[in-house]
């Protein structure tokens, strides 16, 4: 008996849908039976926002220095910024 391949085609796709089906419940049902029930709780009042320390430029360029160092394979001290403006 020779089976088409359509047949074997559309009987992959139909257990492939099948098995991502089972999957979907099976993890909705152990979603529910390990707590899902619990209600989250009441949000803590927010913090006033803390003044972010801004870091100075010195410390950038150092920053950058090192990337492109790591990144060009060479040592910070051969590399030498001409430039450096900020854009937003």
């Amino acid at each position: 008996m020779q089976v088409s391949s359509l047949f074997v085609v559309l009987m992959g796709m139909g257990v492939t849908f099948f098995g991502l089906i089972c999957l979907i419940f099976l993890t909705l049902l152990l979603g529910k039976l390990a707590g899902g029930s619990a209600k989250p709780a009441a949000p803590a009042p927010a913090a006033p926002p803390a003044a972010e320390a801004v870091p100075n430029r010195q410390e950038i360029i150092a920053a950058v220095s090192a990337a492109l160092a790591e990144e060009l394979g060479t040592d910070v001290t051969g590399i030498r910024i001409l430039s450096f403006k900020k854009i937003s």
